[in-house]
């Protein structure tokens, strides 16, 4: 990785290259026969370029720090400390009821129409069936059962894998924060496709572990997406 990142972007874009968001890609790429190899590649160069961009100086005494290792390390030489980039882990879980409903909602941070699973941050100390507990309950109320692991994605926005869940809820009252969660709803397949078909609610990107976990609901598969 050149030391002048913004001159090696200026480089690649004379020579006819394209700027394109990695979200937006993702659809694109799914749809190709290697387009997880192409995600993995695009995912992991967003996430390195964007930790060396939030990262040029030492945590630790402030000095600046120097690229090595082909861009996988960043080098304090004042004090001889190399500094690796950081993944944060986050839960991703696709609750359904006794009735097999799906419950979905919607963030303060989505567009209009949006609408997903529910999702958060890991806490220090939590494993992941404990997050996916706490997430649930903070977001809209709920207590859930059956935690069963589904599969991960890398998720550079900006530096998170995402780890997906299932769960069934033990209750069925919604309660959204107000905060976080700003809509949440119980639908059954076919009042998500009116939805979808209306215009009224806009499903989670393809190529996304959230658009595999509602996919695999869907269609009422037990396939795993692994990394959707």
């Amino acid at each position: 990785m050149p030391e002048d990142g913004a001159q090696g972007v200026a480089d690649v874009l004379a020579a006819g290259a394209e700027l394109v968001a990695l979200r937006p890609l993702l659809a694109t790429l799914d749809a190709r026969h290697d387009g997880a190899l192409d995600r993995e590649l695009a995912t992991t160069a967003v996430a390195l370029a964007r930790w060396h961009g939030n990262h040029p100086r030492c945590a630790h005494c402030g000095e600046p720090t120097v690229p090595t290792s082909g861009g996988w390390v960043r080098r304090c030489e004042a004090e001889e400390r190399d500094h690796y980039p950081r993944t944060d882990p986050a839960i991703i879980v696709a609750v359904t009821d006794a009735d097999d409903r799906l419950l979905v909602a919607h963030a303060s941070t989505f567009s209009a129409g949006r609408y997903s699973h529910l999702a958060g941050y890991v806490e220090p100390g939590e494993s992941f069936e404990q997050a996916v507990h706490r997430e649930v309950a903070e977001e809209v109320g709920l207590a859930v059962a059956d935690i069963e692991y589904v599969g991960s994605q890398p998720w550079p926005f900006p530096a998170s894998v995402m780890v997906g869940f299932r769960a069934t809820a033990v209750s069925l009252a919604l309660s959204p924060d107000g905060v976080e969660i700003t809509d949440a709803l119980w639908v059954t397949r076919a009042e998500l496709d009116a939805a979808t078909e209306a215009g009224r609610m806009v499903l989670p990107p393809a190529g996304s572990i959230a658009r595999s976990l509602l996919e695999q609901w869907r269609q009422g598969a037990a396939a795993d997406v692994g990394a959707a």
